[in-house]
Formats: C-alpha cells, sequence, structure tokens
C-alpha cells in the first residue's frame, strides 16, 4: 500500500474521531518498520480496536463490513481456492457467484492482491472487509492447521508413491523428516496446540485417513486437517520420533521419549509416547508447562478443605495418598504440596513415572524397570539418603506399599497416588494389596479423592433456570426457585464449549480415632465413607455442587465426573 493510501486511511480515522494526528503519526512510522497494513499497526499499537477501524472504513469506501464465524462457506469454494493463495494474501475466500469470487480481507485498497488473484485464479474479485484474527481462524477451520505447508510438499510429488517407497528405506525417511516443510508443518501442529490451550495432542493413523486430536479441558477434539496429511503420515511420525530422540527404524515397538521445545515465551516439555497400531505408529504428545504448576490456594479447594490440606502436608510423618483416575490431576496437587513444604530445611526425594515437571530444591528420580529401577527398588535406595519427606508417583503393588507405609511409620512424610473411585476406597484398595490392617491404620493420616471439572466461560456465561428433573435425581429437596445457576452460551473464547479452564473438586477424609477403629475391624469402604460424612466430610458431589452454586460450573459437568450419589438432605 502507497504512502498515500495509508495517509487517506488514516485522515479518515482522524475525522470519525477513532484517533487523533499523534497517534497516526506513530503509526506511520511503525508502519514504515514493518510494512504491514496501516490500520494493523494502529491495533498493535493499542490505539483503536479493529472493530472501530473497519467499521469506519466499511462506511467510508463502501465495502460490507462481515464477521466470518457467522457465515457458513461452502466446501466447493474452499476446495476451487488453492490454500497457498490465501495463507500467503491473508484472505479469506466467501463465496462463488457466477465468474466472482467474494473474498473476505483487510486492506481494501492493496490493488495488487487483487489483480494477482484475477490473474492467478481467472475470477473477478469482490471484496468485503473482515478482521485479521478473524480471517486467520476461518482459514485454519476451513483449510486446516499447516495446509500451505502440505499443498507445497504435494506440489512438489512427494505424494503416494514416494511415502510407500520410503517405508522400506529408513536412509530415504530420515532425509525427509530434515525437508523444511515436514519441520514446518510439525511446528504448526505443536504451535497450534499450544494456542488452543490443549493438554494432549493424537495422531493416529486409519485405514484412509489420519486424524489429529488435541484434548483441551479434558475432552478430544478434532483438527481440522487437509486429507492429504495422510500421504505424508511416516514423514510425520518420523520427524518426531528424531526430536524425540527415538528410533526412527523401530516401527514394531512401543517407544516413550521427550522434547524440549520453545513456544513464544513458554518454554515447554514434551512428553512423547509412540505405539504400533493396525494401520502404523500412533502418536501421544502430553505438552507440559511450567505454568501448570499451580499454588496450593489455586487448586480448587474450599477455605475449611484448604486448612485440612495444609495441616496435613505439614505433619512430621505419616503417609497421605491423593486418589482417582488418570488425569484427574493428582500430580498437580501433589507437585503443588510439595511446592508448598519445600525448603532449606528439608530433603524431599521423589521417585515417579514420568517425571513430569522439574521441581527447584528437590530430588526427583525416574524409575526405570528395564534396569530394575522399580519404585519399590527406588524408594528402598532413598531411605538411606536420610530424606524427611517422600513422594511415590502412585503404588502400583503389595511391595511398594508396604514399604512407602513403613517408611511413614519410621518417622518420613510420604505422598503417593492410587486409583481409586473416592477416598474411602483407598484403605479396600490397600486391603486388597495385602496390608495389615494395623500398618494401615497406624500410618495413614489423610486420603484426598479429586476430580476435574470444567468451568464456565466467563465470557459467555448467562443465567439458566435449573433442571427439577435433574435436582430430583440427585436428591435435591429445597426450592429450586431460590437457586441461582449458570451456563456458558458459547463464544469465540471458549471455541463455542462454554468451558474455559478446569479447576478440582475434592473430598477429603482426615483420620481420626474413629475411623482407625474401623480400619483395624475392616469396615467396608461405604462404611468408612459414612462416617466421614457423619463427621462433616464433604463428598465429590457435595464440593461440585458448591461450584455449581457459586457460578463456577454446571450440574452436568459435575455429574459427568462423579459417582452417581445423592446430596445430603441438609443443603
Amino acid at each position: 500500500m502507497s504512502i498515500k493510501d495509508n495517509l487517506l486511511i488514516g485522515q479518515m480515522l482522524i475525522e470519525q474521531g477513532i484517533i487523533i494526528p499523534e497517534q497516526l503519526e506513530a503509526g506511520l512510522r511503525e508502519q514504515k518498520k514493518t510494512n504491514e497494513f496501516i490500520c494493523s499497526a494502529l491495533v498493535r499499537l493499542g490505539f483503536a480496536s479493529e472493530e472501530s477501524i473497519l467499521s469506519v472504513l466499511s462506511k467510508q469506501l463502501n465495502i460490507p463490513y462481515i464477521k466470518i464465524k457467522e457465515i457458513d462457506i461452502s466446501p466447493d469454494v474452499v476446495t476451487k481456492i488453492p490454500a497457498k493463495f490465501v495463507f500467503h494474501y491473508k484472505l479469506m475466500p466467501i463465496k462463488i457467484g457466477g465468474n466472482v469470487l467474494t473474498c473476505a480481507v483487510t486492506d481494501p485498497l492493496n490493488i495488487q492482491i487483487i489483480d494477482d488473484m484475477k490473474l492467478l485464479l481467472g475470477f473477478e474479485i469482490k471484496t468485503v472487509l473482515a478482521g485479521e484474527k478473524d480471517i486467520q481462524e476461518s482459514i485454519h477451520k476451513y483449510y486446516g492447521v499447516g495446509a500451505e505447508t502440505l499443498e507445497k510438499m504435494v506440489s512438489e510429488k512427494k505424494g503416494q508413491e514416494d511415502i510407500t517407497h520410503l517405508s522400506a528405506k529408513t536412509e530415504d525417511l530420515e532425509a525427509l523428516t530434515e525437508d523444511a516443510s515436514v519441520i514446518k508443518f510439525v511446528n504448526q501442529i505443536l504451535f497450534k496446540a499450544v494456542q488452543e490451550r490443549a493438554t494432549d495432542i493424537h495422531i493416529e493413523p486409519f485405514e484412509d485417513e489420519l486424524k489429529v486430536r488435541f484434548r483441551i479441558d479434558g475432552i478430544l477434539y478434532a483438527t481440522t486437517i487437509p486429507s492429504t496429511i495422510k500421504y505424508f503420515y511416516l514423514a510425520i511420525i518420523s520427524r518426531i520420533k528424531i526430536m524425540a530422540q527415538l528410533n526412527i527404524a523401530e516401527r514394531r515397538l512401543p517407544q516413550d521419549g521427550r522434547i524440549k521445545v520453545k513456544v513464544g515465551d513458554y518454554e515447554l516439555d514434551l512428553r512423547v509416547s509412540i505405539v504400533p497400531t493396525v494401520f502404523g505408529e500412533s502418536a501421544q504428545i502430553r505438552i507440559l508447562s511450567q505454568q501448570s504448576l499451580l499454588e496450593l490456594e489455586k487448586l480448587g479447594l474450599s477455605s475449611e478443605d484448604l486448612k485440612v490440606f495444609d495441616s496435613v502436608i505439614r505433619l512430621p510423618h505419616g503417609i497421605i495418598f491423593v486418589t482417582g483416575p488418570t488425569g484427574s490431576g493428582k500430580t498437580t496437587t501433589l507437585y503443588a504440596a510439595l511446592k508448598r513444604i519445600n525448603s532449606q530445611e528439608l530433603k524431599i526425594i521423589t521417585i515417579e513415572d514420568p517425571v513430569e515437571y522439574q521441581l527447584s530444591g528437590i530430588t526427583q528420580i525416574q524409575v526405570l524397570p528395564k534396569i530394575g529401577l522399580t519404585f519399590a527398588n527406588g524408594l528402598r535406595s532413598v531411605l538411606r539418603h536420610d530424606p524427611d519427606v517422600l513422594m511415590v508417583g502412585e503404588v502400583r503393588d503389595y511391595e511398594t506399599a508396604e514399604i512407602a507405609i513403613r517408611s511413614a511409620l519410621t518417622g518420613h512424610l510420604v505422598f503417593s497416588t492410587l486409583h481409586t473411585n473416592d477416598a474411602a476406597g483407598a484403605i479396600t484398595r490397600l486391603l486388597d494389596m495385602g496390608l495389615e490392617p494395623y500398618l494401615i491404620s497406624s500410618s495413614l493420616e489423610c486420603l484426598i479423592a479429586q476430580r476435574l471439572v470444567r468451568l464456565i466461560c466467563n465470557n459467555c456465561k448467562t443465567k439458566v433456570k435449573p433442571n427439577k428433573q435433574i435436582l430430583e435425581e440427585l436428591g435435591f429437596q429445597g426450592d429450586i426457585a431460590n437457586i441461582e445457576l449458570f451456563e456458558g452460551k458459547g463464544c469465540e473464547a471458549c471455541k463455542f464449549t462454554g468451558y474455559k479452564g478446569r479447576t478440582a473438586i475434592y473430598e477429603i477424609i482426615r483420620l481420626n480415632d474413629e475411623i482407625r477403629q474401623m480400619i483395624l475391624s475392616k469396615s467396608s469402604s461405604q462404611d468408612i465413607k459414612k462416617k466421614a460424612v457423619q463427621q462433616g466430610m464433604k463428598t465429590l458431589l457435595l464440593d461440585g455442587w458448591q461450584k455449581v452454586l457459586q457460578g463456577l460450573t454446571t450440574i452436568s459437568e459435575v455429574v459427568r465426573v462423579t459417582q452417581k450419589e445423592a446430596l445430603p438432605e441438609d443443603i
């Protein structure tokens, strides 16, 4: 765009009171450095919102201003316009009528783009205005992540024939993984996952397609990827293997590795798992960030539970179990506890599989079962290192459980996890492993069960009427007219899910003489839970219900992650 055009647009914005002359001068100086559209420079400098600028341009230039998210674009339009054009010119095709192609652009005065598109595509071009972010998100939605990269790879004839041939030649496949296009595509997937707040990436081969899915707030979502990705599946998997320092020639056995990358300002630790399937190797990438390490106050504990938890993690000895299924946030809770008590006066050692986060000042050990470094063997060894606090990643067998409990009896504070449905169920699990009731009763200090629930998106939170049927099924006896509940309608900020972010719900059993006596008499977990509730314990459902009343989450979300149980009659 010429200086004259920039000045023309700037003058329009000044006349409409969007910016002042000094801001235009600053924007022009910035635009000269970056060679971007003047409006983009003004928005980036914070002088005006994109919507206010485009609204003025729409009126002044008599060009419609649209929001692409509100429009359904036909697949026929997308297939007729190559990805390389939309990515290069930063535009989005909207519709085709006869020989006229309507495109959404941010820079309506850039005649060169219009002339190039006419020449290259053979269409008459009609432009409408749209926000830059809106256009970028629409390109990813309709064309898929890395579409222009895959299109370039296809054009260079790295297609089905080559990949089939490469499947037998590791040295050729290794060379292909160093191709700039393959590297760029894998980086684009990683960047998109981080941008979407994903915790996991799943790359899954099937008979006729390759799927890429992101896990966001605990739920898996399919990611739009061009269908041509299936032709480069071997190269993509091999590139991930090389980044994780795995053997690309081995395709019959599972492999695990790690990758350290920097995305923007964030340093990420990626945990890679490759497993062979019927249709090829499937890759799962867990995204770990130091930002995930939370303070105890940010875990979702109520004020009463926080006091209990804070007191038990400062005990001189005993064992504390955090229970729940895989992905319920147990490790995050344990790390927050260790971070809270970490000091120069304490020797803290952890034995984990795997070590997910590196904690400063804490000795962390990765178990290696192949060479005999199991939880049990590691635990025996670290006891000779004079620890004050131990963290055992998971108690899976009698041997580990016995050593952990005897460590608690000999003056150590021990943290660990168990896979049980509720807090009281941990006692039954330990008894089933073969531990003597007197050992459990003497060493156990606290049992914590937890689940993760999605938080209502604050951007689209709206008040809703309580569902009488669901409340009756949960055993609610009160007047629903006095209940104020909320849900997320769905918006751009939450990707139209109604949820953004997660918090935890808890139930905590602090052992006392009565419960210890019940363990000695081998009472059932149901009886122990009932006694704990009588003594004031909040169940997972009740803790979740309180978060529903606080407007943090929804009833359906709490029911999704908890067992079917009734609310107490006195709530």
